[in-house]
């Protein structure tokens, strides 16, 4: 990792590194340089990320793409090249990327005020905005199928029947909840299918923390971690950011009491996001801005359900049950979501009408 740092065209010499965040992809630090600017310094996994060249390909075309839309170098990230001229190093330890750090700024892992999740809504509509004109079609599928939530369930069926952890008879209550909405992620593909829903650039991982805001002022800077940028639906994004961050409890809360869909998040994230880019986005995607909600709340209860039957190999867990516990909390979100359906929906026509 020290010697990576010298390998990139930093301004000023590094003079310390230290792991940065709590990521668990990627190995991520924070190098010191003696100048003023400092930087982040990330080992890519290959292992999840099969292509690195296509990864980056994806990221150095979107972000400079972004930096010409606005030149304020705290507005988007900066791929920082190596001596040699490329976006991304590989040396014997693995492959490594640079990044100039967002001076300034801070993360959150839970909105702390209604306007703090607010900015995150601003910052990825805006995202959205800024990116209307980027054909998707020029990027990566980096992981295929990723937000295909149809093939999610199908994985989760294969994973069901195969039961080779002997889970199966203790999953039979969320497995069947799952399967009796397979309908709501069937009708937004087909609206794909049909041309009723463009794919456009999307960030895919739009959970509140992988937004910078201003350390003081708590408005939105940029958005980070583009490992999956790639051909998408602006709904996925608004959805999985309200599955993640407009939920009472925690992604893992075992009291599902505790559980539910908080309409102020949800009105407060469906203003920020549509402020920035309601006039980027057809009629059709604004109105299924409310089932893409559930739809990713749907699909992650999949993922998390299908790993616990698999034996727990994609997500890290602390506790032998722990994905399941997650599958639990996103059905119990779930149906948080559709008792208050029509609620989400007039909050969506408000917010789109300002």
């Amino acid at each position: 990792m020290q010697q990576a740092c010298f390998q990139f065209k930093t301004i000023g010499a590094p003079i310390s590194s230290e792991r940065y965040g709590n990521g668990h992809i990627n190995e991520t630090y924070l190098v010191k340089t003696d100048s003023k600017t400092w930087y982040i310094l990330q080992k890519i996994n290959a292992r999840v990320f099969g292509n690195v060249r296509n990864l980056m390909h994806n990221i150095t075309s979107v972000t400079r793409f972004l930096a010409l839309k606005d030149s304020d170098p705290r507005h988007v990230l900066t791929v920082v090249p190596t001596l040699s001229g490329e976006d991304f190093l590989k040396d014997d330890e693995g492959y490594w990327r640079m990044y100039i750090f967002v001076t300034d700024s801070i993360c959150l892992e839970r909105a702390e005020s209604d306007d703090d999740f607010r900015a995150s809504g601003v910052a990825f509509g805006r995202f959205q905005s800024q990116l209307a004109d980027f054909s998707a079609h020029t990027l990566h599928e980096v992981i295929p199928q990723f937000h295909d939530t149809v093939a999610r369930l199908d994985a989760l069926e294969a994973a069901y029947r195969e039961d080779k952890f002997a889970r199966s008879n203790d999953t039979n209550k969320e497995y069947g909840q799952i399967m009796l909405r397979k309908g709501d992620a069937g009708s937004v593909k087909d609206m794909v299918h049909d041309g009723k829903l463009p794919l456009r650039v999307t960030h895919n991982d739009t959970k509140l923390n992988n937004v910078m805001l201003d350390a003081s002022t708590r408005q939105p800077l940029c958005v980070i971690d583009l490992d999956t940028v790639m051909p998408g639906l602006a709904g996925n994004d608004f959805g999985d950011s309200i599955r993640f961050g407009a939920n009472f409890a925690a992604e893992d809360e075992r009291n599902l009491q505790r559980v539910g869909l908080s309409l102020p998040l949800f009105r407060a994230c469906a203003e920020g996001f549509l402020s920035t880019c309601k006039d980027s986005l057809s009629q059709n995607e604004i109105d299924t801005l409310p089932l893409c909600a559930k739809v990713m709340t749907l699909e992650s209860a999949a993922r998390f359900l299908t790993d616990h039957l698999k034996g727990d190999t994609y997500f890290h867990i602390k506790y032998p049950d722990h994905n399941l516990v997650r599958a639990r909390t996103q059905l119990k979100l779930l149906e948080s979501m559709e008792e208050n359906y029509d609620a989400m929906r007039k909050i969506v026509r408000e917010a789109a009408s300002r």
